[in-house]
């Protein structure tokens, strides 16, 4: 039994609304789990009334391919390591990229009936997919996260992007097969040379903006196959996408040109700070110490970064929260900076899985001016986002990044594994500061022996 095209215009429709909403929701840690049920609703609505439609002649291998695929990604996302969640996130905005590429390809070699929106959808999906290729190895660790080039590329990337508008140009006159595999090459080309010279401190960006660049594909097939969800759904996360990177630029004090030129990595280090660092003495204190000055404080402010997700100290953490606020009296809150992790909202995800109270967790522009009356800032795994070089130190390849200003706590705590900079490169001279403290260690360790000692009490 099929249904009328009215009724799928409907379903369509109403099931743009609820993808709306549902993104609405995620803005909010709070509603950010019925956000995502009511997405996956909406997506199964979707899939019911298409198979319905007129259009479907064969069942057999759609039903086959959606099987695979939820087998799949359901095996991805019980599997996936917190940790590796922007490398799943990097992925899928590659997959959704490559499927741009292979609808384009299809409709191309079936109809070639709209090769303008058709070549469009493909170059930005190509674009996405083999960029999102590159941030995933950046992100795994396969390739150094560093920005990675050489001295003419830009100039290479600028050349490459007017031969690939004419190639297109040509493409949409004569509808030549053989200009169409050119652009898609061409595409795949540019898009791994895009991202190549970015370094690994603004991955969160550069996954927003692959995001976009999904959304954008999306659009140019909708149009192709005059599909009108597909053109909706797509610029709800290309316009999602495109805000998302625009907040982040702003929070790291950047433009997107400046971040998507690697321009954030053509700065080196100052070496005289460097120097002058390694030439100082970190104080070492330990979880006895911090567990004595933390249970006598009124007010404790968390800094979680990739370290603690690395470590999976985020259920500890929250425990070690509960026990100063219960048993001591003591104020917590937890200070999350736009850009920490891997990805936006990477530490929000963290702690929510760990059920921190959402009244707890506050933005960097929301909390910053309480480091002055805070006792402690216990910084668990984070570097770069607290560094203060990003205020002082013009070369430094963070500068002009506001940061989380921790060191007007009256003592700062800092859980890492070594003295190493952070995925910036960048050394802190906070770690060297007098009123720091280095807790050296894995960061759920440290503080699971924090924990003991408040509990003991």
């Amino acid at each position: 039994m099929f249904v009328s095209s009215s009724f799928m215009a409907f379903v369509y429709i109403l099931t743009s609304v609820l993808f709306i909403l549902s993104i609405r929701g995620l803005s909010s840690p709070k509603t950010a789990r019925k956000a995502n049920l009511l997405g996956i609703f909406a997506m199964f609505l979707v899939l019911a009334v298409t198979f319905f439609s007129p259009d479907m002649k064969d069942f057999v291998w759609p039903l086959i391919v959606l099987f695979l695929g939820a087998i799949l990604g359901s095996y991805m996302a019980i599997k996936v390591k917190m940790t590796a969640l922007p490398q799943m996130v990097a992925l899928f905005n590659g997959l959704g990229g490559l499927s741009a590429v292979f609808i384009a390809l299809s409709e191309i070699l079936h109809h070639q009936n709209t090769p303008i929106e058709t070549s469009l959808g493909m170059i930005i999906g190509a674009l996405a997919f083999s960029g999102s290729m590159i941030a995933f190895a950046k992100l795994q660790g396969l390739i150094s996260p560093k920005a990675l080039g050489f001295k003419y590329l830009h100039s290479l990337n600028l050349i490459l992007a007017v031969v690939l508008i004419g190639v297109c140009v040509a493409f949409c006159l004569n509808k030549n097969l053989s200009l169409f595999y050119a652009l898609a090459a061409l595409s795949l080309i540019l898009g791994f040379l895009l991202v190549l010279p970015i370094g690994g401190a603004n991955m969160p960006v550069i996954i927003s903006v692959l995001n976009a660049y999904s959304g954008w594909a999306a659009v140019g097939i909708g149009f192709s196959l005059n599909n009108v969800l597909l053109i909706i759904v797509g610029a709800i996360v290309g316009a999602s996408g495109a805000i998302l990177s625009y907040i982040m630029v702003k929070a790291m004090n950047r433009s997107l040109w400046h971040v998507m030129s690697g321009g954030m990595n053509e700065k080196k280090e100052s070496g005289s700070q460097n120097v002058a660092n390694h030439n100082q003495t970190a104080k070492v204190g330990s979880p006895e110490d911090a567990a004595f000055i933390m249970e006598n404080s009124s007010k404790v402010i968390i800094v979680p970064g990739y370290g603690m997700a690395v470590a999976q100290a985020q259920h500890v953490l929250r425990t070690m929260a509960k026990d100063l606020a219960e048993k001591f009296g003591v104020e917590v809150k937890f200070a999350i900076h736009p850009v920490a992790g891997r990805m936006p909202g990477h530490m929000n995800v963290l702690l929510a899985e760990a059920n921190v109270d959402y009244e707890d967790v506050f933005e960097m522009d929301a909390i910053n001016h309480e480091f002055e009356t805070a006792d402690v800032a216990f910084v668990i795994g984070a570097n770069d986002v607290t560094n203060p070089l990003a205020k002082t130190d013009a070369s430094s390849p963070i500068f002009g990044m506001p940061v989380l200003e921790v060191g007007k706590a009256k003592t700062v705590f800092f859980v890492k594994r070594s003295l190493n900079s952070g995925y910036s490169g960048v050394d802190n001279p906070l770690f060297y500061a007098d009123n720091t403290l280095m807790l050296y260690g894995d960061a759920k360790q440290v503080t699971e022996q924090i924990v003991s000692v408040l509990e003991q009490k």
